[in-house]
């Protein structure tokens, strides 16, 4: 009978047979001891059901397809228009501490280089944003920044074992929460600071923390008997490999700051100069990041946290969409997590993307509003963006060439389509368009962003 009938409860199963209710439950408990049976709220009623295993896996399968089967993929360009809303950039944006809180929550684990985050990535998202905001965050314990690896260990610390610098700036620096930091960690571990070939003062700055644990930075200077110049060269060394970060962005911000639009810090620098910016002596404690080998967190987790994070960043998720994405456990590992939040009923599946191969996954909020985007149609809107923000998917979500991600760069969308591109001053049309359609493109991609000016308050 439950071969036959389906989701069934034990008070219809028991009616045509003429048996007490109690007899027939017994006999279910028995079928389900021996995995024949099982039970659960399948059609949506408030009564417990009961149904054959093999058959409910098949309902299953047959409800997933034709979910499935509902699904009308959208064009390129309408999906980069749903990003845009998704991550409210290009119309007004919201403000406020809560604001940044959700944009954070949204660009978790993203790598970006480190001078882009304040100066474009944050302000296209925070209409009124301001420096004191991220680091009211980050010294609230919510959120901590860290150094991401994209490559190999020999690439960030020189062929050979030789130590190589590289500017600050362009290091690349992941917003996470700091409760699941281990888990990016683990995921790019930077590795033991012996296994590295530190300068001379590196070396002297990590003993100092080792032993002492979180340092300001002018305990740090009195420690190492360093200069002041000396230790703030060792702490650029350190964060470009990884190896520490500071209670606040500040520290950072100090580092990416050059030292001629600095504060000067301490009793002598009453009168502060305009336009400029505390220094890396200003942001807080200094402490050693913790590695993926101190915290060795369960594998499901971190894989179930990351797919959580790309669903929330992306709202619909496939492969190619990750390939800006360093750092990412396999792909067969993210799959299978997603296959397993759709047997749940908690995201869909479908093709909702036109032009990738692969199976594709979305939230069902995002469902909706590709659906809304789609009958919206074309509104002749532009969006310049940093082509180091996440959202520069040119030669990975549209046709034609990527835009490198450099801090520099600029990509403009129209309605989705990427139109121009602007290195420095100079602009680079992407599609063909007529006169007056350039001088709009170049207008609104050479626009400055309105952002706040590092030291202003």
């Amino acid at each position: 009978r439950l071969e036959a009938l389906g989701p069934v409860t034990a008070a219809a199963l028991a009616a045509p047979l003429s048996g007490r209710l109690a007899d027939v439950e017994q006999a279910l408990l028995a079928l389900e001891a021996e995995g024949f049976a099982i039970r659960g709220r399948f059609t949506g009623g408030a009564a417990e059901e009961w149904c054959d295993r093999r058959l409910l896996a098949r309902i299953h399968q047959y409800t997933l397809k034709r979910l499935r089967s509902e699904i009308r993929p959208v064009s390129q360009a309408v999906f980069m228009r749903f990003l845009f809303e998704w991550h409210g950039v290009g119309g007004e944006p919201a403000e406020g501490v809560d604001a940044l809180s959700a944009a954070v929550g949204l660009l978790e684990g993203y790598a970006a280089p480190a001078v882009s985050w304040e100066s474009d990535i944050l302000p296209a998202r925070v209409g009124d944003y301001r420096p004191h905001m991220l680091d009211q965050l980050c010294a609230s314990g919510q959120v901590t920044w860290l150094r991401r690896w994209g490559g190999r260990l020999a690439e960030a610390n020189g062929e050979g074992g030789k130590r190589r610098g590289a500017p600050v700036r362009q290091t690349p620096i992941a917003l996470v929460e700091r409760g699941t930091a281990s888990y990016w960690h683990h995921l790019t571990p930077p590795g033991a600071p012996e296994s590295l070939s530190l300068s001379g003062p590196a070396e002297r700055v990590v003993g100092a923390l080792r032993e002492a644990g979180a340092l300001f930075f002018v305990d740090i200077v009195q420690r190492t008997g360093l200069l002041r110049t000396q230790v703030e060269e060792a702490l650029a060394e350190l964060v470009n490999l990884g190896l520490v970060n500071a209670d606040t962005f500040q520290g950072l911000r100090g580092l990416v700051t050059p030292p001629s639009k600095r504060t000067p810090f301490g009793a002598g620098a009453r009168r502060r100069r305009r336009n400029t910016a505390p220094g890396p002596d200003q942001g807080g404690r200094w402490s050693l990041t913790v590695s993926g080998g101190d915290i060795e967190p369960d594998r499901d987790a971190l894989v179930q946290h990351v797919v959580d994070v790309l669903l929330q960043r992306y709202g619909v998720v496939f492969r190619r969409l990750l390939d800006r994405e360093a750092g990412l456990p396999p792909w067969r590992e993210l799959l299978y997590a997603l296959r397993r939040l759709e047997a749940r009923g908690e995201i869909r599946g479908g093709r909702f993307v036109d032009g990738f191969a692969g199976e594709q996954f979305a939230l069902p909020e995002a469902v909706g509003a590709l659906r809304k985007l789609r009958r919206d149609g074309d509104k002749g809107e532009y969006v310049a963006l940093s082509a180091a923000d996440p959202l520069n998917l040119t030669g990975v979500v549209t046709a034609g060439e990527r835009v490198p991600a450099q801090p520099s760069n600029r990509v403009l969308y129209l309605d989705g389509v990427p139109v121009a591109s602007a290195s420095g001053r100079e602009v680079a049309f992407l599609k063909a368009i007529d006169a007056e359609g350039q001088w709009q493109a170049t207008e609104a991609l050479l626009r400055p962003m309105t952002h706040h000016r590092p030291g202003a308050g």
